[in-house]
């Protein structure tokens, strides 16, 4: 130990720099890979350079391959509004979830619990668009969006026809689909907390609840923030069953009831008819946007998680 301690920056032997060797190279494997990504998507896209404007292209609402009219807009806010959506209705269930499997649940129950959670991450995004399409989209129709309807009808949100498929539609189905993500890490997260905050708060008198919410709950802020974000990521790029569900039409609409359309759907359907090279190029445009969205989004995740980490001080 002392003799360690003594030469803290002796030379390394050839393991030790041939292992740090392979490790910086896995490391710098994942900027190259993404670099050639964009590379190659940035090639694709040469025949729409000098003809459609960037910012035209991503504030354009006509997308017309015949007329080679390629506008990027209907598919931005497509995928936003899925996935916001998802998000409102994932996070409050994968959050209750999680404090029910750590603090509440039998220990007996958190096994069977736990098994349900992973089987939903394990099920095909094929085998969820299918459910969708012939379960949710007919429940839809004829319950939910008549009865937000009658109670919400004033807002523009819950206006129009009702048809099953649409914003509504994609947004529950991702919602299912990123809540075993989201759960699964916020129960780790939740029992990484010190034993010792929950029983200092249950030793000032406080109600379980309250040790969970003014205890528990601030310590793994930053791992939730987290958690929340990761699964939005998936949601932003899941393809098949969003597809299979949202009505697959260009248009900007405001009402959840409306269809719509996805940057990974409007990819996934016209990739393999694209016979001209503007339209290969502008779909290759539009892998780059949603590619940029996950950037910016790992951006302003790591950005978040650091601003809780700093207002809360927790480790989480």
């Amino acid at each position: 130990m002392d003799a360690l301690s003594a030469s803290p920056h002796r030379p390394r032997n050839l393991g030790d720099r041939l292992w740090g060797a392979g490790l910086v190279a896995l490391g710098g494997a994942v900027a190259v890979v993404a670099g050639v990504i964009v590379l190659a998507l940035g090639r694709l896209t040469t025949p729409l350079v000098g003809r459609v404007h960037l910012l035209e292209f991503i504030k354009g609402q006509d997308w017309d391959p015949v007329a080679s009219s390629f506008g990027a807009l209907p598919f931005i806010y497509g995928t936003l509004v899925t996935s916001l959506l998802a998000i409102a209705v994932a996070l409050p269930i994968s959050v209750g979830l999680a404090i029910f499997m750590v603090e509440i649940a039998p220990g007996r129950l958190r096994p069977v619990v736990s098994f349900l959670i992973e089987t939903l991450a394990a099920i095909p995004s094929v085998v969820y668009g299918l459910w969708g399409l012939f379960v949710l989209v007919p429940w839809l129709r004829e319950s939910v969006e008549p009865a937000l309807a009658g109670a919400f009808g004033f807002l523009p949100l819950f206006q129009g026809p009702q048809i099953g498929l649409g914003f509504l539609a994609a947004g529950l189905i991702l919602a299912v689909m990123i809540l075993p993500t989201i759960a699964s890490v916020t129960i780790e997260v939740l029992k990484t907390v010190p034993v010792t905050l929950r029983e200092a708060a249950l030793v000032l008198g406080a109600t379980r609840w309250e040790a969970i919410r003014l205890a528990v709950l601030p310590h793994a802020r930053a791992g939730m923030l987290g958690a929340t974000l990761l699964g939005l990521g998936r949601a932003l790029g899941e393809t098949m069953a969003v597809t299979m569900v949202i009505g697959n039409t260009p248009e900007i609409r405001t009402s959840l009831f409306a269809t719509g359309y996805t940057l990974p759907a409007v990819i996934a359907n016209e990739f393999a008819e694209a016979t001209s090279g503007e339209h290969v190029a502008a779909l290759a445009g539009l892998a780059l946007v949603l590619f940029g969205l996950s950037i910016l989004l790992n951006a302003v995740a790591r950005l978040l998680v650091q601003a809780v980490k700093a207002a809360t001080g927790s480790v989480g």
